[in-house]
């Protein structure tokens, strides 16, 4: 089964439904038979390259939020990823920027091999310790922690071999309808956006292995070879 999660890194809600996907993983009977793939939706490259802004500016700018609302509604976010075992979780007193170059890098990292593990590691850097991750050095430290090489990380990224594939992703999700993030696909079957609790797609998950992991009953030693209900394949069959 293949489950495929299209993100933004400094998407708060990303970083939760990306844990809440693991941890329905591990609780699936055949979670060792499920690929999950993270892919790109970059929402905030129309920020300046090369600098950054404090989280509180941005939601200001972007969506006329401020005082209470802002208060009320990044905290129940920071609150809910603690309840569900991500702490600290750093959304409102954090800083944001063009995230163009840190989703190639995670398109690189896809390439090498280490596409949940770069991922992983982007949201426990931004979110989990507020760790800038938008320009080259930022990655390139982010490359050594995960075991990628510093120098063909910086020459990918210097060359921007990636940023087609950003794109691809971006305008695959929206061809599946995709209008924000996260956004998941199960198995090409289901489409489920926003942040599902992990009960849910622990449901989902399973639904779709019955539907397409069709459960066969076979007949005892003892089970007439033929009868109202068919024949069986004889012992000697060719």
């Amino acid at each position: 089964m293949r489950v495929e999660i299209w993100s933004e890194i400094a998407c708060p809600w990303c970083g939760l439904g990306s844990h809440r996907l693991d941890r329905a993983v591990e609780r699936f009977e055949h979670g060792e038979e499920v690929e999950v793939i993270h892919r790109s939706f970059p929402l905030s490259d129309g920020f300046p390259a090369g600098s950054t802004i404090s989280v509180r500016e941005a939601l200001l700018r972007r969506y006329g939020l401020a005082g209470a609302r802002l208060e009320a509604s990044t905290r129940q976010i920071e609150a809910m990823a603690e309840q569900e075992g991500l702490s600290p979780y750093r959304v409102l007193d954090n800083q944001v920027g063009n995230t163009r170059l840190a989703h190639e890098f995670l398109a690189h990292a896809s390439a090498e091999g280490k596409n949940r593990v770069a991922w992983n590691a982007i949201f426990r850097a931004y979110f989990g310790q507020a760790r800038p991750v938008f320009d080259l050095d930022d990655l390139l430290g982010l490359a050594d922690e995960i075991g990628l090489e510093r120098e063909k990380t910086r020459r990918v990224l210097t060359e921007g071999r990636f940023g087609q594939q950003v794109q691809d992703d971006m305008e695959s999700a929206q061809r599946l309808g995709a209008t924000g993030t996260p956004y998941i696909v199960v198995d090409g079957r289901y489409a489920l956006p926003g942040a599902q609790d992990t009960d849910t797609l622990l449901s989902i998950m399973r639904q779709v292995w019955d539907e397409t992991h069709p459960t066969v009953l076979v007949a005892d030693n003892d089970a007439t070879i033929c009868g109202p209900d068919g024949c069986t394949v004889p012992a000697d069959h060719a």
